[in-house]
């Protein structure tokens, strides 16, 4: 058995929920199924502690809203929670230090907003208190599980796989669009908006650019991937996506510390790329239509700090858009703006620590396991500062890609520490015969 937990405490564990599904059963189905499914997850975990976590990658993509006994809860979030509650029990131990110094940021910026939690007294203050820190804590342990279990490949390819049956079906979806004269930004089913395909798709994007060592992945084979999710990201039109992947892109290439050289001749399409975007939020400024993004953003900008006047300290408290307090009800579509007005200058100070802490940590890993994990990173940063940060795929599919490398980086020292040791135990054992002979 691979796990840290006693093997008699999983037993028993197993054998009382297995003895409630019995009892359920027959009274409350629903129930009985949920416990039967924790069962069975026990037992999976039991033999493979990255199981379930590596299950549920595909899932993280997912932002419908189930929606079930009064919940608006996400299948991305749901995922995320049940991987995240596995892993934090199954995970191997001890946490490299670089994973521990980024679990400490988390813990300051949930610090530094319960200031606001305790200041606003309301449900979604404290239900989104506790998401915020699912969301990167939680996407940590998952990628953690997966890397040090050794099957951080196999969570890439995993990731790259569910991206390019998105991107597939977003460019699907323009091409029907375009030959209905339709150019529209694209929109799919199941609340998958362009600014979450976009964003999402840009994060995976990043992993065949980038294409570390240890991911196996064949230059031409990461080249047409990349080339297809650019295409989808492209035909999304989210801005704030092809801004984000410009900038960790120039990041890559310029970087002198790094795994290996990056050819520049990106450089000569991130900076057509910027200045398409710039050239179409000039356009929409100067159409003066006031309904439109551009104008509406620079709107709720100023509605934003009014709001953040009333309680500058501690803010207003976090989702305030989901309550009546405030007309509007606005989601503020930048992540200091955001952060602000919820949780105030500490609220922001703490949020500033994680992020810029987060990618200080990333960066001084041995860059083979460094680069992937501080671009994804910085650009979800990026990426919040042009529209709403906290969205659940969005903000945690960047940290379970920093705890795969993390976990992954462990995986190899051990690997190769473990070699080092069987070496050197071969050696002795081919000493002590001949030593053994020359003595008689």
């Amino acid at each position: 058995m691979t796990s840290d937990l006693p093997a008699a405490l999983i037993v028993t564990a197993g054998a009382v929920m297995a003895a409630g599904v019995g009892y359920l059963a027959p009274r409350q189905p629903v129930l009985a199924v949920a416990a039967a499914s924790l069962v069975l997850v026990m037992g999976l975990s039991a033999l493979q502690r990255a199981a379930l976590p590596l299950a549920c990658l595909p899932l993280l993509y997912v932002a419908e809203r189930l929606g079930y006994g009064g919940t608006d809860l996400s299948v991305s979030d749901l995922a995320l929670t049940l991987g995240a509650g596995v892993s934090l029990c199954f995970a191997q131990r001890p946490f490299s230090p670089a994973l521990r110094n980024l679990l400490w940021l988390v813990v300051t910026y949930q610090v530094a907003t319960l200031f606001t939690v305790v200041a606003n007294p309301y449900a979604a203050n404290l239900l989104e208190w506790l998401h915020a820190g699912v969301l990167i804590a939680g996407a940590l342990l998952v990628g953690w599980s997966i890397g040090r279990d050794g099957l951080g490949r196999a969570g890439l390819l995993l990731m790259l796989a569910t991206g390019l049956v998105l991107a597939t079906w977003v460019v699907g979806a323009s091409l029907v669009n375009y030959l209905a004269g339709n150019f529209e930004p694209i929109y799919l089913p199941f609340r998958m908006h362009k600014n979450f395909l976009g964003t999402v798709l840009a994060t995976t994007a990043t992993i065949a650019y980038v294409r570390p060592a240890w991911l196996r992945l064949r230059p031409g084979h990461a080249a047409a991937i990349f080339v297809w999710f650019a295409l989808a990201i492209a035909v999304t039109q989210s801005r704030q996506a092809i801004v984000g992947l410009a900038v960790v892109l120039a990041v890559l290439v310029l970087r002198k510390r790094t795994d290996r050289r990056r050819s520049q001749l990106i450089l000569l399409a991130i900076i057509p790329s910027v200045i398409v975007v710039m050239t179409l939020v000039r356009d929409q400024f100067a159409s003066g239509n006031e309904h439109n993004s551009a104008y509406s953003r620079l709107r709720w900008f100023g509605d934003a700090v009014d709001i953040w006047q009333t309680q500058p300290l501690v803010g207003v408290g976090l989702r305030w858009w989901y309550t009546d307090r405030f007309p509007g009800g606005f989601q503020p579509p930048n992540a200091l703006l955001e952060v602000l007005t919820a949780s105030g200058l500490v609220g922001l100070a703490g949020f500033l620590v994680l992020m810029v802490g987060s990618v200080l940590v990333l960066w001084r890993i041995p860059p083979e396991f460094s680069m992937l994990a501080v671009l994804v990173v910085l650009g979800r940063f990026v990426q919040g500062q042009l529209d709403v940060f906290w969205v659940a795929a969005q903000t945690s599919i960047p940290f379970v890609i920093a705890g795969i490398c993390l976990g992954t980086q462990a995986w190899h020292d051990h690997e190769a520490s473990a070699h080092d040791e069987l070496e050197a135990t071969e050696r002795l054992d081919a000493d002590v015969p001949s030593s053994g002979v020359a003595n008689r």
